[in-house]
């Protein structure tokens, strides 16, 4: 550090000719003298040197205005409101300080021969520049710290993410193996309804269980147009020549899946119409869409 502050006061008195190498700006620049500069405790002739450093060299003046953000970044978001009695403690030594004449030198006495006296400048010491690096320190690992809980709020998000899509593609396979087991399921009676003289290309396939008394529609082989929001497919079972309502769908052009209906025993035929949203009583003959025997 003596030889830091040797070749400071050496910079100090070859202010005007110094040609400064990039590896001696670098050093200049880490010294800390930047830091004291913005926090004023530096004396006039440091000053006077790290102004015109900032004139000359605009990696410096770039440095300085780093510094001087990051200070009133770390001053904005580290202030600490003054308790209110201290107000006028303050303002009470102020008053007492301008009613001391000891504390301030006449202009006579300052004025000798037409020359004014210039403060006495302040030696520079180790701990002001042990104060300034650990005050760029400090900052530097305050921007670290905050980039590094940015990063890991972005990981905890993707991880969030990841198990959001582990939970879907889970929930898939066991749906799928869900269906895949009625395909293995003896019980389960495949029925392909076809088209009526109304719906002459529509066809759907149907998965009945008279054991379990479960029926599946398999929403991939719906070959009929897409209704609209006011209207529904509404299946039908016919026990005795009476239509059992065993509940309606929408067709989705993106459905692949096996959709559950409502539960049936037995059954003669099954058919679907169209009917308003909700489903009817009865069905509308008229709007049939498939019908097929057991």
């Amino acid at each position: 550090m003596g030889l830091l502050k040797q070749g400071f006061e050496w910079l100090f008195s070859n202010s005007e000719n110094i040609l400064i190498k990039v590896e001696d700006l670098k050093s200049y620049i880490e010294s800390g003298i930047l830091e004291l500069y913005v926090l004023g405790d530096v004396t006039p002739a440091e000053k006077l040197q790290v102004e015109e450093m900032a004139s000359k060299h605009p990696a410096i003046k770039a440095e300085l205005d780093e510094i001087e953000r990051s200070m009133e970044l770390y001053a904005e978001n580290n202030a600490v409101e003054p308790p209110e009695h201290l107000r006028s403690k303050v303002l009470n030594s102020i008053l007492t300080n301008f009613g001391d004449d000891s504390t301030f030198t006449s202009k006579t006495e300052a004025i000798k021969n037409n020359v004014i006296a210039l403060p006495v400048a302040k030696a520079t010491s180790f701990y002001k520049y042990a104060f300034a690096a650990c005050l760029a320190l400090l900052i530097a690992s305050v921007v670290a710290l905050v980039s590094i809980y940015n990063k890991l709020q972005q990981s905890n998000t993707q991880i969030a993410a990841l198990q959001l899509d582990k939970q879907h593609f889970a929930n898939t396979v066991n749906l799928m193996d869900e269906q895949l087991e009625i395909f293995r399921d003896a019980s389960f009676k495949f029925i392909k309804l076809q088209g009526t003289s109304y719906a002459p290309s529509a066809a759907m396939t149907i998965a009945w269980s008279p054991v379990k008394h479960k029926v599946m529609i398999d929403m991939s082989s719906v070959k009929m147009p897409e209704n609209d929001k006011d209207h529904q497919y509404q299946l039908w079972a016919l026990v005795g020549g009476k239509p059992v309502d065993l509940g309606v769908f929408d067709k989705n052009a993106d459905s692949t899946n096996m959709k559950e209906m409502k539960a049936i025993a037995s059954a003669d035929n099954f058919a679907v119409t169209l009917e308003p949203r909700g489903g009817s009583q009865s069905p509308t003959m008229d709007q049939m869409m498939v019908i097929g025997k057991f």
